[in-house]
């Protein structure tokens, strides 16, 4: 079809009385466009006829005239029109070969076949072959073939738009094929870029171990020397060099505790850290803790306190590690706070769940921070030259050793009014009265 518009009526009282207000002037509006219509009869009269018939309508038509089948194959090959009005009755082929033919080939425009009268069985074969409509020669009239024509265009648009959107429909789904399909094949290189990065993890962590591990052992020599040379069983040591071994001392221990740390970390990402389980009491090991930090705490001038208050102090999980869980929180109240004080503060939350509260009236974490306080090797100063150095593994680590005991570790801070770290336990874990042994699942 040529332009897409709904039929338009001209001045014909009769046929605009089926039409309502809206239609008539929507039909109005488009009597300056004109409609192509081809004419298929061999007979001059009957061609005619049908043309005085659109005429009286008041359409402004162009109309295109074939004699028979061949010829308006050719026309319709070569032109678009908005409807055709064949004979039944052609000199080569039948109307009904026409209309056949057409629509195995793909034409779709309105096909209209006048018939002779009271020929029914050709009518109906005529619409199962894809006639849009018939029409008896008998009853051939400015209405009938006015209503004719604008049903016909009008349900040849119904069908073009179905299609558009069949179309559309068809070419939405492609394209949500093709997006599947690199979708599927970003998603095939994200697992193989995953599996390449677990494996590069496992060697970085593997290496690690092994490097950390190497380094103790001549570290743990270095040490062993420098207390050796302070007994000074051998002779005595000049004060400067009293000095620089108190040095390789204090260093070499330092260093030993970052090797330590990086050891323990890799054996967590590895999965092969293990959690021993037994029953202890929990005020012992909090105030021996304490007491281990406490010399580091008087020489800033802070001042470190316990609050315990519990009615069981009894409980079943791994000593150790939370020994050392507790020791890095204090070690890090202790690092970032100037002055001031640092709590320890042990209590129940239920018969089941205790809280260990770490307060420090240190420079405090802005909510940034916080956001990230948690993963390996981050700090809150990233510099070379930053004030407070380590490694930045403490907190991750002390966070999969929390959650290794199944409890969890949160934190409150603002900056400059100092932090509360809170690990949460439960009172008994799973393996009750026994010396067991539980692998800790990879860190994330």
């Amino acid at each position: 079809m040529s332009h897409q518009l709904p039929f338009y009526l001209g001045h014909n009282s009769e046929l605009n009385a089926d039409l309502g207000d809206e239609e008539i002037l929507q039909f109005c509006s488009l009597m300056k466009e004109m409609l192509n219509i081809l004419l298929v009869d061999d007979e001059d009269i009957d061609r005619l006829a049908v043309r005085q018939a659109l005429d009286a309508t008041g359409l402004s038509i162009n109309y295109v005239e074939a004699c028979d089948y061949n010829s308006a194959i050719a026309l319709i090959e070569r032109e678009t029109f908005d409807c055709v009005f064949l004979d039944y009755s052609l000199p080569d082929k039948d109307g009904l070969s026409l209309v056949q033919d057409l629509r195995k080939a793909g034409v779709k425009i309105p096909l209209v076949v006048i018939t002779a009268h009271g020929n029914e069985q050709v009518a109906v074969a005529l619409m199962k072959a894809g006639a849009s409509d018939y029409l008896s020669q008998d009853k051939v009239s400015p209405t009938s073939l006015g209503r004719i024509l604008q049903n016909a265009i009008r349900i040849y648009q119904a069908e073009q738009q179905v299609e558009l959107a069949h179309q559309q429909l068809r070419q939405t789904n492609e394209q949500l094929v093709r997006q599947n399909q690199e979708l599927a094949q970003q998603r095939q290189q994200i697992q193989r870029q995953n599996l390449k990065l677990k494996e590069l993890s496992k060697l970085k962590s593997q290496f690690l171990a092994t490097t950390s591990h190497e380094l103790r052992t001549p570290m743990n020599v270095i040490i062993g020397f420098a207390q050796m040379l302070l007994l000074q069983r051998h002779g005595s040591l000049t004060s400067s060099q009293l000095k620089m071994v108190k040095c390789i001392l204090k260093n070499g221990k330092h260093l030993l505790s970052l090797l330590s740390e990086v050891l323990d970390f890799a054996q967590i990402e590895a999965g092969a850290l293990e959690l021993k389980v037994e029953e202890f009491n929990i005020d012992q090991v909090v105030n021996c803790t304490v007491n281990d930090v406490r010399p580091l705490a008087l020489q800033k001038g802070l001042d470190l306190s316990v609050t315990i208050k519990l009615k069981n102090c009894s409980v079943i999980n791994d000593r150790s590690r939370l020994h050392k869980v507790l020791k890095h929180l204090l070690m890090n109240a202790i690092k970032f706070t100037k002055s001031g004080s640092i709590w320890v503060n042990v209590y129940e939350v239920e018969s089941q769940r205790l809280i260990i509260d770490v307060e420090d009236t240190g420079i405090g974490l802005s909510q940034a921070e916080l956001d990230y306080i948690f993963e390996a090797f981050r700090q809150v100063d990233q510099t070379i030259a930053r004030q407070y150095p380590g490694t930045g593994l403490g907190l991750a680590m002390t966070k999969s050793l929390v959650q290794l005991m199944q409890g969890k570790i949160t934190v409150e801070s603002q900056v400059g009014e100092g932090s509360i770290f809170r690990v949460e336990l439960p009172r008994y874990i799973s393996c009750l009265g026994k010396l067991t042994e539980i692998k800790v699942p990879a860190y994330n």
